[in-house]
């Protein structure tokens, strides 16, 4: 059994993760880095839909999860981006991922919703931010002088 404590870093770990192989992912399709695009091997020319644009949602939604800033919206865009390559790319050539190479958009889709849903974690922006709003929210403001006309 693992204890409790261990849950959050963990998460926070996992999370990590997953955000650097999103964005190793989409640098290798935009400047043809790291083996390049999984497909041809280089960078996916400026702007082409969808490949462009995809791998642009690698890399920010990738960095975003990465460092814990806006991680739930940024893994439910990847989550979904993911369903989309799936769904298009993939599925037309076979219903189950190990016959149509969609292994990794199915795990990335998966793993992006997990995060959506249970968070960041505590090692994230999110979590420091979180913390740091609260102690601004409770400082009582001045009353104003009244003007008397």
């Amino acid at each position: 059994m693992v204890p409790a404590q261990l849950s959050g870093p963990v998460l926070s770990l996992f999370r990590i993760v997953i955000g650097v192989l999103f964005v190793c992912h989409g640098a290798a399709s935009i400047f043809g880095i790291l083996g390049g695009n999984p497909a041809t091997g280089g960078a996916v020319p400026f702007a082409t839909w969808p490949g462009w644009w995809a791998a642009l949602i690698q890399l920010v939604c990738g960095a975003l999860v990465l460092v814990g800033l806006l991680t739930r919206p940024a893994a439910l865009l990847a989550s979904g981006s993911m369903a989309y390559a799936y769904f298009v790319v993939h599925q037309p050539h076979g219903l189950l991922p190990l016959g149509n190479g969609g292994e990794l958009a199915t795990l990335f889709c998966w793993t992006f919703l997990l995060v959506a849903v249970l968070g960041p974690g505590p090692w994230a922006l999110d979590a420091l931010l979180s913390r740091r709003r609260p102690a601004a929210e409770t400082e009582t403001p001045t009353p104003r002088e009244s003007v008397v006309a």
